[in-house]
């Protein structure tokens, strides 16, 4: 077994490979955007409960959906074409939008969920990911209704790669309808895969299938090989389409 690394701010990262089994590599540096950038940038992430050490992680085998292989069932397919029929009436009560509210988003993925009292995205984590997201790399996809924030996720862009964080619904289906517009979006960026990092049914009913680590890396290494696409505010359509939108407050 190969002993756990222990890092500080400028101490490079192990190889991935080098990770314990439970897929646990390194403890220790900090939440930079330098950091983070490469930390993601080769197949790392960060999970740890507040007030202990930053922990890293690169599980093998990791779990990732290709957006070719997303699937929806038969009563979200009717929400999304009937969704669809709206998107170009901009008092359509039913909208999906990008960083437009990424603070609200990430606060809300946050909250206790179920029985479930704690949460690995403390106030340290939050202002991390807030800074990367000031920084054009990290984004919030929403579903809003009758104007209000019903659902959404977040996660991080790098090269064609996108690395889906957290998911939150207020309204039922609410998150699934953002991943929907957020998997067509990406399609037309040329991105084709989301890393979902962990197992869960829940994952695996939307199509997300578990890959070898050494697989994942090769695929995360030719995705970083092209340039980040834009991710400005806007309203996204059910083709990906991307529309402006006036200034809202976050």
């Amino acid at each position: 077994m190969n002993p756990l690394a222990w890092i500080d701010d400028d101490t490079p990262f192990p190889h991935p490979s080098k990770a314990l089994p439970e897929g646990l590599l390194a403890v220790g540096g900090d939440l930079s955007i330098e950091r983070l950038t490469d930390a993601y940038s080769q197949g790392i992430f960060p999970w740890f409960n507040e007030g202990d050490p930053i922990l890293w992680w690169s599980p093998d085998p990791r779990m990732v959906l290709a957006c070719n292989d997303f699937r929806v069932s038969h009563s979200l397919d009717k929400k999304l074409r009937q969704i669809a029929r709206g998107d170009h009436d901009a008092q359509a009560s039913v909208q999906i939008r990008i960083n437009t509210a990424f603070v609200r988003v990430i606060r809300a993925c946050a909250e206790p969920r179920g029985s479930l009292a704690g949460t690995w995205i403390s106030p340290q984590i939050q202002a991390a990911y807030h800074a990367w997201h000031r920084a054009g790399h990290v984004h919030s996809i929403e579903t809003w209704i009758n104007g209000e924030l019903a659902g959404g996720l977040y996660g991080v862009s790098l090269g064609r790669f996108f690395f889906g964080e957290s998911m939150f619904a207020r309204v039922s289906d609410a998150s699934k309808l953002a991943l929907a517009y957020l998997v067509r979006f990406l399609q037309r960026q040329g991105i084709r895969h989301i890393d979902c990092q962990q197992q869960t049914s829940h994952l695996a009913s939307l199509g997300a299938r578990p890959m070898d680590r050494e697989d994942f890396l090769l695929l995360l290494a030719e995705a970083r090989t092209h340039a980040t696409p834009q991710w400005p505010k806007g309203r996204l359509m059910a083709d990906g389409h991307l529309a402006p939108l006036p200034a809202l407050t976050p």
